[in-house]
């Protein structure tokens, strides 16, 4: 009697309410017969909302993974990365939902072949930029306040961005640089190791000079410059032996490579100053001219 109630039981949810959800889930819109049929139902509507709403937890999971560790201005940076990838997520979940319901996708994605093949030529570029920003972000190869020297342009970051970075150089004006410059060219970065930079100014005086008092007067044009390291300690070196002069530079060490322009032209004034008061020329650059004269004879 007890095994009769339970086979009753177990008709009564296979049939009656098994039964009724499958029916309820089968409602909809069927159209054609056989494997031209096309079956667009209350079930596959769910289970699109199903996949979608599986599709946004599980990427905003990734999202919050990926970026635990970085700033908060680096996270906001991500966010339309992943919601490109929910965007292309939800169009491969629709196209399977259109095969499941019975729609030829095949011939859909034929069609739109040529159209994403163009697509893609076009935006290659874009995302080579959004690509190299990711990097970027990621490797800290870039930070805010470096200063970097890109096609000749030396400037200062103030911004990065996913597709670009952006630098005030140093006649203020903004330059905008595409990501992909710096996983593709030779990038250099002032200040990437640390802020302190080598830099230096060259001069040539003439031959018969004193090369010992040149030596001392450029030591004692940048002792007193503003803006110069006292550690590490500035040095002269004796270049070369140039063409109409002997060549000297002066190496000196700072910590704002920004301002590096201005600090060397007060060291050009002071020097012309110094060898002024010493009697040390600077040689105007020199080529000797030889002219031949050919004389030419007469036939007799």
């Amino acid at each position: 009697m007890i095994q009769d109630k339970a086979k009753d039981i177990k008709e009564i949810i296979e049939k009656d309410i098994w039964g009724s959800i499958q029916e309820f889930l089968n409602w909809g819109f069927h159209y054609g017969e056989g494997s031209n049929s096309i079956h667009i139902t209350i079930g596959l509507l769910l289970l699109l909302t199903l996949a979608f709403m599986i599709t946004g937890f599980v990427l905003k999971w990734v999202r919050k993974f990926f970026t635990r560790k970085m700033d908060q201005e680096d996270k906001l940076k991500f966010i339309s990365i992943f919601k490109f990838i929910k965007y292309v997520v939800y169009l491969v979940v629709i196209l399977l939902t259109m095969s499941a319901a019975g729609i030829n996708v095949t011939v859909i994605l034929t069609a739109s072949a040529a159209l994403f093949v163009g697509l893609g030529l076009a935006l290659q570029e874009l995302f080579q930029d959004i690509i190299g920003g990711i990097f970027i972000i990621v490797d800290k190869s870039l930070r805010v306040g470096d200063i970097v020297e890109v096609d000749g342009k030396v400037g200062k970051v103030f911004e990065i961005k996913l597709r670009t970075t952006r630098a005030l150089t140093r006649d203020d004006k903004v330059i905008i640089i595409p990501n992909h410059k710096f996983i593709s060219d030779i990038i250099h970065n002032y200040t990437q190791n640390h802020k302190t930079t080598r830099e230096k100014v060259n001069v040539g005086v003439a031959y018969g000079s004193d090369v010992q008092l040149v030596t001392q007067l450029l030591e004692d044009v940048v002792d007193g410059q503003k803006g110069i390291l006292k550690n590490p300690k500035p040095f002269v070196l004796f270049e070369d032996f140039g063409d109409s002069a002997l060549l000297f530079s002066i190496n000196f060490y700072i910590n704002d490579s920004f301002s590096d322009p201005r600090i060397k032209s007060s060291i050009r004034y002071e020097i012309d100053t110094k060898f002024r008061e010493n009697n040390v020329s600077i040689p105007f650059p020199q080529r000797d001219v030889h002219l031949y004269q050919h004389q030419l004879g007469s036939d007799k």
